[in-house]
């Protein structure tokens, strides 16, 4: 028994270490100097596009064990790639905790959340959970959640949606950059959904448009400006729900 796990750990390095020899493969100087343009760290990265990240996941296919085992390499590509590798019916709430306090950048925060987060069933307890976070890129994480269910999870009724602009709300005005846009972006994502949720997340945002607050209002002005225009309004007039 112990010779099989052995083995299996073996197995397990050797994937890793020919995944990362990919990467590195992959990888240009330009994409790495051009890492600091977008706010992400380049210390841990080798400076791969994300598209051959991309491309990489898909070679590897769904293995649960093995995206642990490139997260904890705590190489940026590696961490990315895990977020198309991991199986989302085996990704427990401790481990959602676990990576998302190790998110330091919007590149992984967000990642993670359209690829692999949104599509686990703790998705809306966390958002819920990380929402009152002091943590910068946790509570953008909660928002950046919020923003991708909204898009992918086309079960969900209207109600956890309604809830979500409660949040979005009560964290308008937090002034942290890469909190706001995620804010922004989940309010205007909620008011894309249909008809009736347009209409809620409108009247989220007029009023936020008329807060005392400076960061609030630009949330506000900024969903308000997309949520009423011609082109969504006549976008959401085609679709049949309400």
């Amino acid at each position: 028994m112990a010779k099989v796990r052995d083995a299996r750990r073996e197995s397990l390095e050797d994937e890793v270490q020919s995944a990362l020899k990919w990467l590195k493969s992959h990888s240009t100087k330009a994409t790495l100097d051009g890492m600091a343009r977008y706010a992400i760290p380049s210390d841990k990265a080798f400076g791969v596009a994300y598209r051959d990240m991309k491309l990489l996941g898909k070679r590897l296919g769904t293995n649960h064990e093995l995206a642990a085992a490139l997260w904890g390499t705590g190489v940026y590509e590696a961490r990315m790639v895990a977020s198309f590798v991991d199986d989302p019916s085996q990704v427990t709430p401790a481990q959602m905790d676990r990576w998302c306090k190790d998110f330091d950048n919007w590149g992984i925060c967000d990642t993670m959340c359209f690829n692999l987060f949104d599509r686990t069933p703790h998705a809306w307890a966390k958002v819920t959970q990380w929402s009152s976070s002091k943590d910068e890129f946790v509570k953008r994480t909660a928002f950046a959640l919020l923003w991708s269910l909204s898009v992918h999870d086309k079960r969900a009724g209207n109600e956890p949606f309604v809830k979500g602009l409660v949040l979005v709300q009560r964290a308008a005005g937090d002034e942290r950059n890469f909190v706001k846009k995620a804010v922004n972006m989940a309010l205007r994502a909620i008011g894309k959904r249909n008809r009736a949720l347009n209409a809620a997340a409108v009247t989220v945002a007029r009023r936020l448009a008329h807060s005392p607050n400076a960061v609030a209002r630009w949330v506000g002005k900024d969903a308000l400006s997309e949520l009423t225009s011609p082109a969504v309004i006549r976008r959401l007039a085609l679709r049949l729900d309400v």
